[in-house]
């Protein structure tokens, strides 16, 4: 019979200097008393308090755009009076969310009590992506809605149900849950898109494969950079039904899945873009031996998606997606280390890691076949 796990013994020794000192009460009394130490504790103060109110903060702009005001305040400013008659919200609740969205910089009120839109919100309506990433924070925080259960693995998740058809058999099956996943990654794509043609030159290249590229909305933009470039897409039947006629003539599609089939050759590059945090180790095992099988020799394999910060856990990419990777059941946020680790046993060299200017966007993995 196996013995109770023992409850973990308290060793504050065992701890570093300053963490020690943050676990003393009376550090915290002497620290309110003294200038530069008082600045340091608000700092901390006020970075713990930003970690508890997070949810709000993002609920509030999920608010914002459900109502679509920082639409309506692109058209120019408006009092509160005018946004309550065209978002449907109460004057005293809707001046609590507007407030709200001032304190996040997302807009602001001038001398006349009417409100603009900041530039933060400027960019937020304009950076592609951001907004059907908040439209679809709903599926993520439902899952969250009993974290400790969450994180225990006993919520059925939503997301894992979200995504199905993209994991198993429906996936030839089931084109409303295709169009679905598809247009979200279409709409999130064009800034991965663009952050992945800044960290890879493909100047020299003369034919690229794109595995699981949805749409196309990669393609798109390298079409746009390197317009001398072949360009093949690999994705479901379901998925390639609804690439854009216009992208259809400039991109050849090769219908199939990389669970099952094997990669067309012909490509002297392949792009996973955000393929492989969808998918556990084996599956990325044997998609990048596909890689390695379909590239002639000196084919270079672009791997771009946000990683983990590995030893250095990142804000972003250790918090978000290593969460939402989890609520899929499926995959998992890896760092490029791990990716490297990966790609060297399917038989790549020249593994070059690129940490990506925004890691909450995109950062890239390059490797060559020898």
């Amino acid at each position: 019979m196996n013995a109770e796990p023992r409850p973990p013994v308290a060793r504050p020794e065992a701890h570093g200097f300053l963490t020690r000192l943050a676990l003393s009460p009376r550090f915290h009394r002497l620290a309110a008393r003294i200038p530069g130490l008082r600045w340091i504790a608000r700092r901390e103060g006020a970075a713990l308090f930003s970690i508890i109110s997070g949810f709000v903060q993002s609920q509030a702009l999920a608010a914002l755009v459900e109502a679509r005001i920082l639409h309506m305040l692109a058209s120019g400013p408006m009092t509160t009076e005018e946004l309550t008659y065209g978002c449907a919200i109460p004057p005293a609740s809707l001046t609590v969310l507007l407030r709200a969205g001032a304190a996040l910089k997302l807009l602001s009120v001038d001398r006349n009590g009417r409100w603009t839109l900041a530039p933060r919100g400027a960019a937020f309506l304009t950076v592609p992506g951001l907004e059907p990433m908040v439209r679809h924070h709903h599926v993520l925080y439902g899952d969250l809605n009993d974290p400790l259960a969450f994180f225990r693995d006993q919520t059925d998740t939503a997301l894992a149900g979200f995504w199905p058809y993209v994991f198993g058999p429906m996936a030839n099956e089931n084109a409303v849950l295709a169009a679905r996943y598809s247009r979200l990654m279409a709409e999130s794509q064009v800034l991965v898109a663009r952050d992945t043609l800044r960290l890879v030159d493909l100047s020299r290249r003369r034919h690229l494969l794109d595995v699981g590229g949805g749409t196309g909305a990669f393609l798109s933009e390298v079409a746009a950079a390197h317009p001398r470039l072949t360009l093949s897409l690999f994705d479901l039947p379901t998925v390639l039904a609804a690439v854009p006629p216009g992208l259809r003539d400039h991109v050849q599609c090769h219908p199939g899945s990389f669970l099952t089939d094997a990669l067309p050759v012909g490509a002297d590059t392949i792009s996973l873009v955000r393929v492989l945090y969808d998918h556990p180790d084996e599956v990325v095992s044997r998609l990048l031996a596909s890689a390695h099988a379909a590239l002639p020799s000196g084919g270079l394999l672009v791997v771009s998606e946000p990683m983990s910060g590995g030893s250095r856990p990142d804000p972003a990419t250790d918090v978000y997606f290593a969460v939402y990777t989890l609520a899929m059941r499926t995959g998992r946020t890896r760092s490029a280390a791990e990716i490297g680790g990966l790609l060297q046993s399917a038989g790549f060299a020249d593994i070059r890691t690129r940490p990506g200017d925004r890691p909450y966007v995109t950062s890239v993995v390059t490797a060559s076949r020898p």
